[in-house]
């Protein structure tokens, strides 16, 4: 190897990076990099579908200065979404709402992002560092793994997830079938055959992402501010101690050792096609909690559990592109239009990345890291701004996000099938809030369930059956499944002991009481019981129904049906124990189901629901531009008790955002209501019908 010709290419990648407009273009994509990834259902990925066409005509480095700059840092500012408001930003923040948002709920919001801003700096350059070291040598790893060390790498990031986002393991696990059942929607990987679709034109295509996980995860949180009348953070500005930005910065300092560890599998497993940024930030924060002496309070606001995912989320931009440049894979989507990008400018990925364009992959790293630094920078200044929204009035926050989960869903299909998808995903999420079951599993089972089913049947096809089983990386990658599984029971086995001791401690402190009547739990076991005889009766029609269909074609969905069944049946076996303890506390079955149907508020959130599906139905009247801001004043006057300036101003805003930039910028397809059937000619040809229509 020629170092002199390397550290050629590395100085004169760093100049090109900072010579005049290359450096101007980075400036502006990191700030479009930021705004777009605190928007709840944009991303990295719309941010290049936006940005692309404008790089046309641009020479390559400064057209990739744009791309790059915006879309390295949508995984530092997404962190503000699942942090403030418990909604994953993109698909690799999932995991940081199971801390980030309980720790925002204390008024720790200032801590959270601050130690994930910080991380996400540290294994972004960490990312980028690799990516530059790494180029000549990963030839090897990347040609190791095929379809069934694939198939085996996802299996473990649905077991990561299903064992670590719940407190019961079957739960979680049956939840992430659901996920994989919901990925076999539409037509099959092998023949045209629709599955589960129902007739419908949307669900021939498949379920699309955004409607599912904003409607799980955001839809639920944004009924908790609306049913309860309070502000993210339970407790007031004022009471919030120890939950400041530099304690944040001092916690990722604290952790560094957790940090570097990672960053390295964030980087290493992006440079894997095609999974890296849907498993990363779970097997980060498996790694996190089975690598902890104390793991009680992952799950509850743990400050480690939003520094592993960040690191490792944030480190996957540079693992992603190794792949991408020199062998032409790109390892996700993002990655696939960056791949697109280097062809309409001219550069062919390949062995010439490594040799006579080295200097254009040395100015790619150098753009990575820069966008780090600076966009970790301006938002650890903004931060306190930021922070505040943890503490102003919850019916002044409902409204605004409400528009950008209807017009984000919007975005991935332009139908309305989509709406009802996020409304349907909603109620979804409620009810599984309530019953006390995890969400996260479904998010990652519907990212990984195409990709799983076509490794599955290349590897059976190609290794004449179930052979592939004995290869030795899917071996190792059995073994960590297994070990996940252990450590995850024993997590679960110990909290059950330290519960019962406490309860018998608190037993023997009360035996001098009278009359004393057992402590009611918080959680709402005759809805979880019905969730799970609902779940089981799912996958049980769900199998008969594929057994019409072709081999190929119903294989996976039984391989999921089969074990789903008998987990399932396990779950209404426990909670038909819980559910009778129950009986013997409050006597009746109807007892129950007032006492749980108050803690769940359902009248309330039947009204809620109403709201969300009136803008649906007026929408098919008078179109989205004249709905949402509808449903902002009717919201804020009617629910919120806010007058009519404030409900009226904040409408106007929510209009012009929707006009300028979903409209303007973006130029999507808007629903063509029974309004615009007619209205426009009866207008002068002077007005500007866009702006209502």
């Amino acid at each position: 190897m020629d170092y002199s010709h390397m550290y050629e290419a590395f100085i004169n990648g760093l100049l090109l990076v900072f010579a005049w407009p290359s450096i101007g273009f980075l400036f502006l994509g990191i700030l479009i990099g930021i705004v777009i990834g605190a928007i709840p259902g944009l991303g990295g990925i719309v941010g290049l579908f936006i940005l692309l066409p404008f790089t046309y005509g641009m020479d390559p480095v400064p057209a990739f200065a744009l791309l790059l700059g915006m879309f390295a840092v949508t995984t530092t500012s997404d962190t503000i979404a699942s942090v403030m408001l418990g909604i994953p930003g993109t698909a690799a923040s999932q995991a940081t709402i199971l801390d980030g948002y309980p720790m925002a709920k204390k008024g720790q919001a200032g801590r959270a992002l601050g130690a994930a801003f910080s991380v996400s700096a540290f294994g972004g350059v960490f990312g980028a560092v690799v990516l530059a070291l790494s180029l000549p040598l990963v030839m090897p790893i990347i040609l190791a793994f095929g379809s069934p060390e694939m198939f085996m790498l996802g299996v473990l990031g649905l077991t990561m997830v299903g064992t670590l986002s719940g407190g019961s393991i079957l739960k979680g696990l049956i939840v992430a079938m659901l996920g994989l059942l919901m990925s076999t929607i539409g037509y099959a990987e092998s023949f045209a055959i629709p599955r589960y679709a129902f007739g419908s034109d949307y669900l021939i295509d498949g379920l699309g992402l955004l409607p599912v996980v904003l409607g799980l995860f955001a839809i639920p949180e944004l009924m908790d501010l609306a049913l309860k009348n309070t502000s993210i953070s339970r407790i007031s500005e004022d009471e919030a101690i120890g939950g400041g930005l530099l304690d944040g910065v001092k916690d990722a300092w604290n952790n560094w050792w957790l940090v570097i560890r990672c960053s390295i599998i964030g980087t290493y497993i992006g440079m894997l096609p095609g999974l890296g940024a849907g498993i990363v930030d779970w097997i980060a924060y498996g790694h996190a909690v089975q690598s902890s002496k104390d793991n009680s309070q992952f799950g509850k606001g743990d400050i480690r559990g939003v520094i592993a995912p960040e690191a490792a989320n944030n480190a996957i931009k540079g693992g992603v592109l190794v792949p991408t440049l020199v062998f032409g894979i790109p390892g996700g989507l993002g990655a696939a239009i960056l791949l697109g990008a280097l062809l309409i400018h001219g550069i062919r990925p390949g062995p010439e990345m490594l040799t006579t364009q080295l200097h254009i992959t040395f100015s790619i790293v150098w753009m990575i890291v820069v966008a780090n630094i600076v966009a970790t920078g301006l938002l650890m200044i903004w931060c306190k701004q930021v922070v505040k929204l943890a503490f102003i009035p919850g019916h002044l926050i409902v409204p605004g996000v409400m528009m950008f989960l209807f017009m984000g869903s919007w975005i991935e299909s332009a139908s309305m099938g989509s709406w009802v998808a996020l409304l349907s995903m909603g109620l979804l999420g409620f009810v599984m809030k309530i019953s006390n079951w995890p969400r996260p599993p479904i998010i990652l089972a519907i990212i990984l369930g195409s990709y799983l089913e076509n490794s599955f049947q290349i590897s059976m096809g190609t290794h004449d059956g179930f052979a592939w089983l004995s290869r030795p990386i899917v071996l190792v990658i059995t073994a960590l499944i297994i070990i996940t599984l252990i450590f995850a029971s024993r997590a679960v086995v110990k909290k059950k002991k330290i519960a019962a001791s406490r309860k018998a401690l608190a037993k023997s402190e009360g035996e001098g009481e009278n009359k004393r009547k057992p402590k009611q739990v918080d959680s709402k076991p005759l809805f979880s019981f019905l969730f799970a005889i609902a779940m089981c009766a799912l996958f049980i029609w769900a199998g008969f129904e594929s057994l019409k269909w072709p081999v190929t074609v119903k294989m996976f969905p039984l391989i999921i049906a089969i074990p789903a069944i008998i987990v399932g049946l396990l779950i209404i076996f426990y909670d038909t124990r819980v559910l009778m303890n129950e009986l013997k506390i409050e006597g009746s079955l109807m007892a129950i189901v007032r006492r749980d149907s108050k803690k769940a508020d359902l009248s309330t959130a039947f009204q809620y629901f109403s709201y969300i599906t009136g803008v649906i139905l007026i929408t098919f009247v008078l179109g989205q531009k004249i709905a949402l801001p509808l449903f902002v004043v009717i919201y804020l006057i009617r629910w919120g008790g806010y007058g009519i300036r404030v409900s009226f101003g904040y409408a106007l805003v929510v209009w012009m955002f929707i006009v300028g930039f979903y409209d303007l910028v973006m130029h999507l397809f808007w629903y063509p209501s029974w309004l615009s059937s007619w209205l426009p000619s009866m207008l002068p040809n002077w007005f500007p019908v866009w702006l209502i229509l």
